[in-house]
């Protein structure tokens, strides 16, 4: 696979991530794929843990179902980082894609 269809995979689920990251760990280092796999396993990382808050929030209070609607802002960060990743572009997805550029040294290229 090449590097801009590995930076895609990343996003498209934790197996989508698994994915490119054994493809990745087999080819030469290239800073663009370390890059959205970053990304892409912070907007991961983010999801579980919304995803439990939600679900803790809604089990103590039950009129607070609407929160349910907050997913919908981690399904536009991961169509962003592959937009950007289609695109070619090493820019991270807003808001939470600053907190992980540093992070995860184990996919450093």
């Amino acid at each position: 696979m090449d590097r801009k269809t590995l930076a895609i995979i990343s996003y498209l689920s934790i197996i989508g991530w698994l994915i490119a990251y054994f493809q990745y760990k087999d080819k030469p280092k290239d800073h663009f794929v370390s890059y959205h796999l970053k990304q892409a396993l912070g907007i991961a990382i983010i999801s579980i843990l919304l995803g439990v808050a939600i679900n803790v929030v809604v089990s103590l209070v039950p009129a607070l179902s609407v929160v349910v609607y907050a997913n919908i802002a981690i399904l536009i960060l991961w169509i962003m980082g592959i937009i950007n990743a289609y695109n070619g572009q090493m820019k991270p997805v807003p808001v939470a894609g600053p907190i992980f550029e540093g992070k995860f040294s184990f996919l450093n290229s």
